[in-house]
């Protein structure tokens, strides 16, 4: 099953799915850009559910403004399923003096599970305090792990987080996300999960595409990783144009089951419902079509639909 902000469904119900999205997110890296209107978040989620997705995950971690409770109000009146993260990002998101900055891995590791298994706390200031509930009472719990990593570096911080990741995926089945920075790190932070038992198969590499580098990716695919592409509509990075070629490289090279798409705008200032743009609703009207002209409609239907839902299955029974 797959565990959603309203409940658990089978995997072939998830639907097309972006695998990288916030609709609620507050980080002292992003002043101005915060995300934090349930009515504004909420239209953008209706403008990616039009452009032809049934699904995304909400990828704000531990601290940095979740809202489970309005995620669950998002979800049941958009009908767009939404898959709420649990973790710590990458250290340079927390302030020097903040709470999460005390916690060892083992604290950390229990929380991380208990928000999969019990459900995700109302507010992160209170994090053992009352959990969050969805419109028809039942707990809001999280169905994937994040951390994340600086570039070409995994500070003290971050190495503790994984840990705990590690030891929140091993209990739980729960697949964990990891933000990169260019990509750079890639096999190290693999090679640290897999010492701490956790299989590649169970790991998506965000931002794998800010590195157009199809050997690169041929070959963290060969471990079973999955490679998160989701740096579309940032000309100023790469262009979509870049991005496009990489995948038909990367397929071609025969890692199609390995690759997920988003889109990971994660600003106010690039939502068409807080008054920017481009939106969420880019990915599907704008760049999948050009994606399915160059690789196909299969391709583009794995990494859409089979990638999604295989990563974020979770084999543990429901309400374990």
């Amino acid at each position: 099953m797959i565990r959603t902000v309203l409940g658990d469904v089978d995997p072939a119900e998830l639907g097309p799915t972006n695998y990288h999205e916030h609709l609620f997110q507050v980080s002292p890296l992003l002043p101005g850009d915060e995300l934090d209107d349930e009515e504004r978040s909420g239209a953008e989620a209706a403008l990616l559910r039009d452009s032809g997705f049934a699904a995304m995950v909400d990828a704000t971690p531990f601290g940095l403004g979740r809202d489970p409770e309005a995620l669950a109000r998002i979800s049941a009146s958009t009908g767009l399923r939404i898959v709420a993260t649990t973790g710590r990002h990458r250290e340079a998101h927390y302030v020097a003096d903040h709470p999460t900055r005390a916690m060892d891995a083992e604290t950390l590791a229990a929380r991380f599970a208990r928000e999969i298994d019990e459900g995700m706390p109302r507010a992160d200031a209170d994090p053992d305090g009352d959990r969050a509930s969805g419109p028809d009472g039942s707990r809001v719990r999280a169905g994937l792990l994040k951390g994340g990593i600086d570039y070409w570096r995994i500070s003290a911080f971050e190495r503790t987080t994984l840990r705990a990741l590690a030891a929140a995926q091993r209990a739980t089945d729960a697949a964990i996300m990891v933000h990169l920075e260019f990509c750079t790190a890639a096999h190290e932070v693999l090679d640290l999960l897999a010492g701490e038992g956790v299989s590649a198969h169970r790991v998506v590499l965000a931002h794998a595409d800010r590195d157009p580098d199809p050997g690169l990716h041929a070959s963290l695919a060969e471990r079973g990783a999955y490679l998160g592409y989701d740096g579309f509509a940032r000309p100023r990075t790469r262009s979509d144009a870049e991005l496009l070629a990489l995948t038909e490289a990367v397929i071609a090279a025969g890692a199609v089951d390995r690759v997920v798409l988003g889109g990971d705008v994660a600003r106010s200032t690039r939502y068409v419902s807080y008054g920017g743009m481009p939106g969420l609703a880019y990915l599907g009207e704008r760049y999948v079509p050009r994606l399915r002209a160059a690789v196909g409609a299969d391709a583009v239907d794995r990494m859409l639909r089979a990638n999604p839902a295989r990563l974020l299955t979770l084999s543990s029974p429901a309400g374990r």
